[in-house]
């Protein structure tokens, strides 16, 4: 069939006069195809009307749509199971997409265009990743400049208002910049009520956008989502390519691995940009709106009272505070995205690595303890007189002083030996003592007295001696 172009020059140069083999010969058709283009008098190319196979069947064709729930399959067995009704499954299958039966016309998508530093836009979605061994689902955030697709991912165990802050500064950092506005969905995160072009966020978030170089929130209409695509096409990159394969020590490990993934990712060439993001990044830059000379450090502030355990609870996590403040007091406590500061007044007494995980754990500064060192016990007086009247006993004492019962009832009777008896009889019975371990000091002290029996006691039978002979 000829087409309207070749239609149309079979027509020009039939005014001019040339006859049909001539119009033949210069177009390279037949004559017969010039005779019907003449005959017709139209351009246009005539509409082929065939009867449809399927036509006739239509009626019935829906009514099985319906009862087998969509399923063509289905349509087309029932078909053949009834007589009369002689259709192919291809042909069934071209009817229907022919007259949109069962299937909608897919709708065709229109594309956006950013110039740079028009709006960035930011969305989270939950993945699943690896951290200390244990496979945990996480949030992660992304941030993407439209015009350079350049991209910033962390993950977070929740993603609150306050880890929305702490994420948005830290993307705002690695940029060095903001856009003019930032892409959202309806996330009650940003929106205080209304959707969409409607959309009212809160004044929070209205505030934290101005501190950070004075950016605008906007929503996309509800089921637009292909508005936002910058930011949701990444999501699932990043979920097959980060993540698989991928585990962090803890969260600040596995975000640091992040940041140097995004790092390779805006370095890599792109064919249909013909350029890759960080080369696209660098004539955006300067479009950004910059930051202020200093971001105040973003931080939630708690209040809590000190614990009979000396500790303050923090989502679940026990953090110490210093010895002299006492339990029961009062004390401001700021989370910021790393630490844990106390404060008491306008000072700051206390910080603590944060824990991002509400896991129960205690978190003790040695310094908030005292300190648990055993105190030298001084040895008692009576075995502090025993080692210096009679050191050469200290062996005995020792020994004495291991053995069952009253310790100072024994070291005082033996202080009464040393003090009442001579001294070598007494140490020459101790010695025997300790070598049989013998340590009734009743048994030693009769030990001591016979050995002093005839110097020092008349024993019966002996005769006083005249002291004057």
């Amino acid at each position: 069939m000829l087409d309207q172009s070749t239609r149309t020059a079979i027509l020009e140069l039939h005014e001019r006069g040339l006859s049909i083999r001539g119009i033949a010969r210069a177009l390279k058709v037949s004559r017969g195809a010039v005779r019907g283009v003449i005959a017709s008098g139209s351009a246009e190319v005539p509409r082929l009307e065939r009867p449809e196979k399927a036509e006739p069947f239509r009626d019935r064709i829906l009514e099985l749509f319906a009862d087998c729930k969509g399923n063509l399959v289905r349509v087309q067995e029932e078909l053949e199971r009834e007589e009369g009704y002689d259709l192919s499954y291809q042909a069934l299958t071209a009817y229907c997409r022919r007259h949109g039966i069962g299937k909608q016309p897919k709708p065709r998508s229109g594309q956006y265009h950013f110039e740079p530093g028009q709006e960035m836009q930011h969305d989270t979605s939950p993945h699943r990743i690896k951290i200390g061994g244990k496979v945990r689902q996480a949030q992660a955030a992304s941030l993407v400049l439209c015009h350079s697709r350049m991209i910033y991912l962390q993950y977070y165990p929740t993603f609150k208002r306050f880890d929305c802050k702490v994420f948005l500064t830290e993307a705002a950092r690695y940029f060095g910049g903001v856009c003019a506005t930032c892409m959202i969905d309806n996330t009650h995160v940003v929106v205080l009520k209304g959707t969409g072009r409607d959309m009212i966020p809160v004044p929070e978030m209205v505030a934290f956008s101005e501190q950070l170089g004075g950016f605008e929130f906007v929503a996309h209409e509800k089921g637009h989502a292909n508005r936002s695509a910058r930011v949701e096409r990444p999501f699932h990159y990043a979920e097959n390519n980060f993540v698989p394969g991928r585990e962090g020590t803890d969260w600040r490990d596995f975000n640091r691995q992040a940041v140097e993934w995004c790092d390779t990712v805006n370095a890599k060439y792109r064919r249909h940009l013909r350029a890759s993001p960080r080369d696209l990044f660098a004539a955006e830059r300067s479009h950004l709106k910059p930051l202020p000379d200093w971001i105040p450090e973003v931080y939630q502030l708690h209040h809590r009272i000190v614990g009979v355990d000396g500790y303050v609870t923090l989502h679940t996590n026990l953090y110490s505070v210093p010895l002299g403040i006492p339990v029961g007091r009062r004390v401001e406590v700021r989370e910021d995205k790393d630490h844990v500061d106390i404060y008491l007044g306008p000072r700051r007494v206390a910080r603590h690595q944060r824990q991002l995980d509400p896991i129960g754990k205690r978190v003790t500064d040695p310094s908030h303890r005292a300190s648990r060192k055993r105190r030298r016990r001084e040895p008692p007086p009576e075995e502090q007189e025993l080692s210096a009247l009679a050191p050469e006993l200290s062996g005995y004492v020792a020994k004495l002083k291991k053995r069952p019962g009253s310790t100072t009832l024994a070291l005082r009777r033996l202080l009464g030996m040393v003090r009442d008896y001579p001294r070598d009889p007494l140490v020459d019975a101790i010695k025997h003592a300790e070598h049989y371990g013998l340590f009734d000091l009743e048994r030693v002290e009769r030990m001591v007295l016979k050995r002093i029996a005839g110097d020092f006691f008349l024993l019966p039978g002996d005769a006083l001696e005249d002291p004057h002979e």
